[in-house]
């Protein structure tokens, strides 16, 4: 992972979400939490537990790698940050720009990731599921491959 994809650039400018857009998580807003939260905004990639607690030590901040874990769970299922699995099954986490439903294009080498409309993944995951006489409730999409940049190196 280069310093500009992961989790070594959150010291440089991070997005900084509007109010509306911080993550609410059911619980007071400690230091702990505050940091793991500063560093998703700051991510431009998927990076999993164990890389926002490097990040987090490489910073001087004292979180433990369990309060990551708990934090990152709450995020999660609050819908304040996306999750995917990759290959290995790690979970991976990363906060978005938007809170409008999105799919993602992943690169399997440096994990620069794309936000995308997923339009006619929803018009065929609707079709499909009628086709066989389901609901469709829900729905992930994520599409991996190489970047550009990966592609030339």
């Amino acid at each position: 992972m280069t310093a500009s994809q992961g989790p070594a650039s959150t010291a440089a400018t991070p997005q900084q979400p509007t109010p509306s857009r911080r993550p609410k998580i059911g619980q007071r807003n400690t230091r702990q939490r505050r940091a793991v939260i500063d560093i998703l905004e700051g991510l431009t990639t998927f990076c999993s537990a164990q890389d926002i607690h490097q990040a987090l030590t490489n910073q001087g901040q004292k979180v433990g790698l369990t309060t990551v874990y708990r934090t990152l769970q709450q995020l999660a299922e609050v819908g304040a940050i996306d999750t995917l699995h990759d290959d290995s099954g790690e979970t991976l986490y990363r906060s978005c720009a938007t809170d409008d439903h999105h799919h993602h294009l992943v690169c399997t080498s440096c994990r620069t990731t794309v936000e995308i409309d997923g339009g006619p993944v929803e018009d065929w995951a609707a079709k499909t599921a009628a086709e066989h006489g389901f609901t469709k409730s829900g729905h992930t999409a994520e599409i991996f491959g190489l970047c550009s940049n990966c592609q030339q190196a």
